[in-house]
């Protein structure tokens, strides 16, 4: 009589669901030095996750990114506006302050 192994088969599939709900962080960093001087140092970190997941932890820099997302270009676009109008009054007010500072000179 043969010993039976209970078998536990994990698929990708199954690995891949498990990651992507539980989520990966895989952290490292690179340091390049002469005689104890530190040159460059890379900082890695890689966070395999779904989207769900990322966004519960607060990571959500995607959706504020203008070159991936249209609503934050569309955001970007509608901050600019503002700021260059803000400019032109603050233009035109320092145009008539200093135009009536010549024109009392005279």
């Amino acid at each position: 009589m043969g010993v039976e192994h209970p078998v536990q088969s994990n698929t990708i599939v199954d690995v891949l669901e498990k990651v992507l709900d539980k989520g990966v962080v895989v952290a490292g960093d690179i340091r390049v030095g002469i005689a104890d001087v530190e040159l460059l140092t890379i900082k890695i970190r890689l966070i395999v996750s779904s989207v769900d997941k990322a966004k519960e932890i607060g990571m959500d820099w995607w959706e504020n990114d203008p070159y991936l997302s249209s609503k934050a270009a569309d955001q970007n676009t509608k901050a600019l506006e503002e700021e260059n109008k803000k400019l032109h009054e603050r233009l035109e007010q320092l145009e008539r302050k200093l135009e009536s500072q010549s024109v009392e000179t005279r």
